[in-house]
């Protein structure tokens, strides 16, 4: 129904399907990877999902895209986890040029756990200085307001993302993550000439909230034996996913260009426009390339092909490749 399939029984699936680990299946793949394959790749690692030579949705895919479809149409946003009750008002004194170091620690200082996101931030080899960090309002100055909105939007976004368990959501919460990470780092590399910073990267940091909110309905409506799904049944889950973090984004009063970008996203039928909505195109890409590099299931070096990447240069796109993998290759040496 979703995809515009008859209700007729569906052709019989391929005998092949014995599921084959990702990791032997590209082997072979070369450094270019085709936008479909890479986004399928991407949302199998995500569920932890073998690959799957089937391309026709079951019978049982196509009734369970059918309730999905109902309950993203009437998804709450307020189920979602609750934003700590400080953060927007920190986030409206970020705005402000005049708000003084003391007043944002006093904020933050509210908040235990954004506390101790500011101050391992600040000693962190990206901020790293001569003297060591011994206050929080040292940090806070230290970091700046740019700092301060990437740390609070992190400390805002990880908990949503995480929220997923069950059958699926035991292992998606901490790969839309790790994805939601490289994104917000990536649209914020690619907009800093055309789009403020800090809403490009809210842009990369939201756009796969509603992802997760999918995978908690797959847990919710998915039979046990449903199987290891196909590519098209991934696809339309995805688009799901787009319009439900577009309805998040517009329930936490996000900036304009942000909605705009995600509306962007949300409609996949015609390529962005909006310059916002370019680099988030390109940068949710480069993110599900660099989450699949980083766990050994594209070859290292590995590019996307696809229109999204045609609205940057690609000498842009191998820059903001290469600071992906020294930014996160850093922070990974730092937690360990």
């Amino acid at each position: 129904w979703i995809l515009g399939y008859s209700d007729a029984a569906p052709t019989a699936r391929m005998s092949a399907a014995a599921p084959a680990p990702l990791r032997d299946a590209i082997r072979d793949t070369p450094e270019a990877v085709p936008l479909a394959q890479l986004d399928e790749r991407f949302h199998r690692f995500v569920l932890g999902l073998p690959d799957y030579a089937v391309d026709e949705p079951s019978l049982e895919e196509r009734t369970l895209l059918r309730r999905l479809q109902l309950h993203s149409v009437q998804f709450d946003v307020r189920s979602l986890p609750r934003l700590p009750t400080v953060l927007p008002q920190l986030l409206r004194s970020l705005k402000a040029d005049n708000v003084g170091g003391a007043q944002l620690s006093k904020l933050i200082g509210r908040d235990p756990v954004l506390v101790g996101e500011v101050m391992r931030v600040s000693r962190s080899i990206y901020y790293r200085t001569l003297h060591p960090i011994q206050s929080l309002q040292h940090a806070v100055v230290l970091l700046g307001q740019d700092g301060l909105r990437r740390v609070v939007t992190m400390h805002v976004m990880k908990p949503i993302l995480h929220a997923s368990a069950g059958m699926f959501g035991h292992v998606a919460g901490q790969r839309l993550w790790e994805h939601a990470e490289r994104c917000a780092h990536a649209c914020a590399y690619l907009g800093k000439s055309t789009s403020d910073p800090f809403e490009a990267y809210l842009a990369g940091i939201v756009c796969n909230t509603g992802t997760g909110a999918v995978v908690r309905l797959l847990d919710q409506e998915a039979p046990a034996e449903i199987g290891p799904l196909t590519g098209q049944f991934l696809a339309a889950c995805a688009r799901l996913g787009a319009k439900i973090s577009l309805k998040a984004a517009e329930h936490w009063d996000l900036p304009a260009n942000v909605l705009a970008a995600l509306e962007e996203r949300a409609d996949g039928r015609t390529a962005p426009s909006s310059q916002l909505g370019r680099a988030l195109a390109c940068a949710d890409t480069l993110a599900m390339t660099q989450v699949l590099c980083d766990h050994g299931l594209l070859p290292s070096g590995a590019s996307p092909v696809g229109a999204q990447c045609e609205f940057f240069p690609a000498a842009m796109i191998e820059r903001c490749q290469q600071d992906l993998q020294r930014q996160f290759r850093e922070a990974e040496a730092q937690a360990d």
